[in-house]
């Protein structure tokens, strides 16, 4: 496959922290765990026989800009998650590409503020009549007190965190004192705006989508939970995505969705489409779901960038599509590269 390409010359930008070392063939997985997209994509990219520069941000975009005018990179193979500890800056820093003039892949930045924003996101798409959970912002600072019209039970999150972060069993709230510990806990341990949403039993879906206009549905994707004890709420913990020892005890899998009928596969394009097209995302984009017991289809999330390691959902929901990882890297390239070309 890579004799046939044209060979590029990339930038892989990540944190500071997370550039992976050369060889990881001797570490454990948990070792490996914090940078495996990382290290996934850089190696890659080379097998494509692309020439490639990793650069690692945390505070100041110097190294970036440096390696703009030196290396000249066709494209930027953007897996920058936060920039200054803050998550929503990452938009901020795609918006800097854009003003360079800087091919990037992934998202945009007025689809990453959009749907980083989990009230935003689900204010604009209710607007247009999908689907989504009751909800209340609890901004940091303020009163704490409960809508009659937020009825339990209820889940806690924070309003811009991804992966999890901050979402525990403890999430799930049945009564005002359990309801204002966990928002009080987002406040002051997760230090962001806490957002409560009505809790949806049922099933969670994620539906990975490639492309800028054209728009390809990947095979619906579910978490299967059914091994956590009967009195946990089946939700996707930080336990839950990343504690390997956890994901074993309970069986934790992440596969093709079982049992959905051609109507709701449709169902669920449509929606997948509509959805990243109101919120303006583009590149490659999750969407996350629950289905209830009466197929009602709830909106909870867009994960503009999502993980792209081979062996996660999105990656494995390519390769049901018929796309292999290397395939996989190559469109995402080409996507970032042919957005700038149309302008």
């Amino acid at each position: 496959m890579a004799s046939t390409l044209k060979r590029r010359r990339i930038i892989v930008l990540v944190h500071k922290s997370l550039i992976p070392p050369d060889d990881v063939s001797k570490l454990t997985p948990e070792e490996v765990a914090p940078y495996k997209t990382e290290f996934d994509v850089r190696e890659g990219l080379r097998a494509l026989d692309h020439e490639v520069l990793m650069i690692g941000l945390s505070d100041e975009l110097a190294p970036l800009r440096t390696a703009i005018e030196e290396f000249k990179p066709h494209v930027v193979f953007n897996l920058l998650e936060e920039f200054g500890g803050e998550a929503i800056f990452d938009a901020h820093v795609v918006g800097y590409l854009e003003l360079q003039h800087t091919p990037y892949t992934g998202c945009n930045p007025r689809g990453l503020l959009l749907a980083r924003d989990k009230a935003l996101s689900k204010k604009v798409l209710a607007y247009h009549r999908i689907r989504v959970p009751r909800f209340r912002v609890f901004p940091r600072y303020r009163k704490i007190s409960r809508p009659k019209q937020l009825e339990f039970p209820l889940i806690v999150k924070s309003l811009i965190e991804e992966g999890s972060y901050g979402i525990a069993q403890a999430s799930v709230v049945n009564n005002d004192k359990a309801f204002e510990e966990r928002v009080s806990f987002i406040h002051e341990k997760i230090l962001t705006d806490a957002v409560v949403e009505q809790y949806i039993p049922g099933r969670e879906l994620y539906v990975s989508v490639l492309g800028n206009h054209r728009l390809q549905v990947l095979p619906t994707w579910e978490i299967f939970l059914d091994k956590l004890p009967d009195d946990a709420p089946k939700i996707a913990t930080r336990k839950v995505k990343w504690d390997l020892e956890y994901q074993e005890k309970y069986k934790v899998r992440i596969g093709r969705a079982k049992g959905l009928s051609e109507e709701m596969e449709r169902r669920i394009a449509r929606t997948s489409r509509r959805i990243c097209r109101r919120l303006g995302t583009d590149g490659c984009v999750r969407i996350d779901f629950r289905l209830d017991e009466e197929d009602k289809l709830y909106f909870l999330e867009a994960n503009p960038n999502p993980d792209i390691a081979e062996e996660e959902e999105f990656a494995s929901a390519a390769k049901a599509a018929g796309i292999d990882y290397l395939a996989l890297l190559q469109k995402i390239v080409n996507l970032g590269i042919r957005r700038a070309e149309r302008g």
